[in-house]
C-alpha cells in the first residue's frame, strides 16, 4: 500500500525533528492532530494527595509538560521552590526545558538518555540519599516509580496533571489518512469516543509504546508498526524502515 498521508495522534513537535526528514525521504505529508488534551489538577485536588514538596529535596520530570505543571501549580499553591531543589530529567531536552523557569546550573539539574534506567544510573553515582519527588499525570506509566523503589530510592508519587479527551476533533475526515499513529492508550480511546463508527479498512496502525500496542488491538485494530524496537527505538525510524 502507498503511503502519503499520515495522521501522528499528538501535537506538533517544536524545533527540529526527524519528521522533516522523513517528509522530504517519502514525499509524505504528516499532520500532528492531539486527540488528548492536558489538564492540570487544581490545588484543592492536589492538596487532597496530602504531599509536602518542601520535604522533598528534588524532583523528576519524565516529559516537558510535567516541568509546566509543576511550576504552575507552586504559583498556586504559593509554594517557593527552593534554590536548593536538585532536578532530575528524563532526556536534555527537558533539562535544557526548565530555563524556562530556573536559571540553569549543571549541579542541580541532571538527565538520562531517554529511560527510566538510565536516569536510576545518574542517580546511583552521588544521589541515592536524596528525597525524591516524581511529577507525574494521571496515567503514569508504573515503571517509573517502580523503578525507584526497586533501586531503593525514597520517592513520593505526586500526580500534578491528568490527560483528558479531545473533543474539538470530531470534524476530521480520518479516511483521508493512509496510517494513523498512537502513543498511548488514551489517544486510541479518544478515537473510539470521538469516532465511534469509524472502521479501519485499509487505514495503517501505528503505535509507540506497549500501552499503546495493546489498546489498538484490544479494540480490534490491526497494528502495522510497532516502535520501540533495537532497530527503531523511535516512531520516525520505525516508519522509515516501514516506508522503505
Amino acid at each position: 500500500m502507498n503511503v502519503t498521508n499520515i495522521l501522528i495522534a499528538q501535537p506538533e513537535p517544536m524545533g527540529t525533528t526527524p519528521y522533516a526528514e522523513l517528509i522530504e525521504k517519502h514525499k509524505l505529508i504528516i499532520d500532528f492532530v492531539p486527540f488528548t488534551r492536558i489538564e492540570s489538577l487544581s490545588a484543592k485536588e492536589f492538596r487532597a494527595q496530602r504531599i509536602d514538596i518542601q520535604k522533598h529535596s528534588a524532583v523528576v520530570f519524565t516529559a516537558r509538560t510535567a516541568v509546566d505543571m509543576f511550576f504552575s501549580l507552586c504559583e498556586e499553591l504559593r509554594f517557593t521552590v527552593p534554590l536548593t531543589m536538585k532536578y532530575f530529567c528524563m532526556t536534555e531536552s527537558i533539562a535544557n526545558y526548565l530555563q524556562k523557569y530556573i536559571v540553569y546550573r549543571k549541579r542541580k539539574i541532571f538527565f538520562g538518555n531517554g529511560t527510566i534506567h538510565s536516569l536510576i544510573e545518574v542517580i546511583n553515582i552521588k544521589h541515592r540519599h536524596e528525597i525524591f519527588l516524581l511529577a507525574l499525570a494521571d496515567n503514569y506509566k508504573p515503571e517509573i516509580p517502580k523503578s525507584f523503589d526497586k533501586a531503593r530510592l525514597k520517592n513520593t508519587k505526586a500526580v500534578f496533571y491528568r490527560t483528558i479527551i479531545n473533543t474539538e476533533i470530531k470534524n476530521i475526515e480520518l479516511k483521508r489518512y493512509d496510517m494513523m499513529v498512537f502513543y498511548s492508550p488514551h489517544e486510541v480511546k479518544s478515537l473510539r469516543e470521538n469516532f465511534p463508527n469509524f472502521k479501519q479498512g485499509k487505514t495503517l496502525m501505528a503505535s509507540f509504546g506497549a500501552a499503546a500496542a495493546k489498546a489498538l488491538k484490544e479494540n480490534n485494530f490491526k497494528v502495522a508498526v510497532e516502535a520501540p524496537t533495537p532497530e527503531a527505538p523511535s516512531i520516525a525510524k520505525a516508519l522509515d524502515i516501514f516506508l522503505s
